[in-house]
């Protein structure tokens, strides 16, 4: 691995460890529960391996993309989709303690490529 390559990956690991959590602006970002700040930091390390592995960019966890959603619910409602995203990832997240009758567990296409999207970067989730 050359040392541009390795100076890179401490850069992500680093980041990975101490980066900010994005939200969404509005002063809710201060709210989120510790146990999902702490899903953020042990799914940007796992991100970091795999994407070293599959010599792939970064993208934004299931963990981040929740952290988002969540600070996005409480500044304006969502539309269906976004909420069916929200309440996926979120899931994936809570795992056991989901309640069932709010549960998705499984997402169409168009809502797959606006979670994509969300976790590249490229919208602005809702």
């Amino acid at each position: 691995m050359s040392d541009r390559k390795v100076d890179g990956w401490i850069d992500d690991l680093v980041g990975a460890l101490v980066d900010p959590i994005i939200v969404m602006p509005g002063g809710w970002g201060d709210d989120l529960p510790e146990w999902l700040r702490t899903r953020v930091t042990l799914e940007r390390l796992g991100e970091n391996i795999v994407a070293l592995r599959e010599g792939r960019e970064l993208t934004a966890t299931d963990a981040e993309a929740a952290c988002y959603l969540f600070t996005a619910s409480l500044t304006a409602p969502m539309d269906s989709d976004w909420t069916q995203i929200y309440l996926y990832v979120a899931g994936g997240e809570m795992k056991d303690k989901m309640p069932e009758d709010i549960k998705v567990e499984s997402l169409t296409e168009s809502q797959w490529r606006d979670l994509k999207q969300l976790k590249d970067g490229s919208t602005s989730g809702g």
